[in-house]
């Protein structure tokens, strides 16, 4: 199975590359609010936790439409010809990853591409293949 994970979870300097990388790369603006990866506020006073895509397929089951399939490589991609854009996959989502914005017709969610990965100055996200 393809997936983004946090390799160091105590590293994240909140920078917001990754967010930014992926905001753009999918809808050419920095807007954390159309990023797949977020970065929230952690559970220890000033901590910060980064919340990627972890491939569960809640999103898929609770796709009326089954606009939501696990490909080959086991990640869940959104097929926008099926997509009502109900956004009850986003409501689902237990990591808070999945994005549906109003000027969009369809959701979108992490598709383990690794652009935020790239873009994270301390190495600490990764497209790992288990």
């Amino acid at each position: 199975m393809k997936k983004l994970v946090v390799t160091d979870k105590t590293k994240c300097m909140a920078c917001l590359e990754c967010v930014r990388a992926c905001s753009v790369a999918f809808y050419k603006e920095f807007d954390p609010a159309k990023s797949c990866i977020r970065i929230v506020e952690g559970k220890a006073q000033g901590s910060v936790k980064t919340n990627v895509c972890i491939q569960c397929g809640k999103c898929a089951r609770t796709c009326e439409h089954g606009a939501i399939k696990q490909n080959a490589k086991g990640v869940y991609m959104i097929d926008k010809k099926l997509c009502t854009g109900c956004g009850k996959c986003v409501e689902a989502c237990p990591m808070g990853v999945m994005v549906k914005v109003p000027e969009k017709e369809v959701a979108s969610k992490c598709i383990a591409c690794g652009i935020c990965a790239k873009a994270c100055p301390m190495e600490i996200l990764e497209v790992k293949e288990s």
